[in-house]
């Protein structure tokens, strides 16, 4: 079962505000009777400051209310009138060893993929636009050494991240050639 943020400061807030029972906060906020007993006798709670369910968004005036006239229903947590923020993918570390292959890999999207933008390779394999420029003018310091290798396959991105960015390129075209 969902419980709200902060259930012990929503049952102070819900003790001094409403006229529920204990075991009818104790339900909604997950905790025990006895516990919800104890905040209300102030004898855990010294100093905790209530928190307001409803400015939250966790519960509706609505739903207090006909909790307070039928003593057996059970409040019901709101669903949020905000959508859940979406978590930024966090760039993975790449070992040391592994970093002398990300000059294959940029190698790799230059050969097969000439029109992808340099800030797309740079975030797509965590590099710099420095060395992607060296490499795309093969004027970089090993030059020699760079064998085009398959970025996903060595790690520094998911085929999914690698089909975004090529369909990000096949769309910036077919855009170019709508407007020709």
């Amino acid at each position: 079962m969902a419980v709200p943020i902060m259930p012990q400061g929503t049952a102070i807030w819900l003790i001094e505000n409403t006229s529920l029972t204990f075991e009818q906060i104790a339900n909604f906020c997950g905790l025990h009777v006895l516990e919800v007993q104890a905040l209300a006798d102030d004898q855990v709670s010294s100093g905790m400051m209530g928190v307001d369910p409803v400015n939250l968004g966790q519960l509706t005036r609505e739903e207090i209310e006909r909790c307070s006239r039928d003593k057996n229903a059970s409040l019901l947590l709101a669903t949020p009138k905000i959508p859940p923020l979406k978590q930024k993918s966090k760039k993975k570390y790449t070992p040391l060893s592994k970093r002398r292959d990300r000059p294959d890999a940029i190698a790799w999207l230059v050969k097969f993929y000439p029109d992808i933008g340099d800030s797309r390779i740079c975030s797509l394999l965590s590099t710099t636009k420095a060395t992607v420029l060296s490499i795309r003018d093969k004027t970089h310091a090993k030059m020699r050494e760079i064998k085009p290798r398959d970025p996903v396959l060595l790690g520094f991105c998911s085929q999914v991240e690698l089909d975004n960015a090529v369909a990000a390129i096949r769309k910036k075209d077919e855009n170019q050639e709508q407007v020709s």
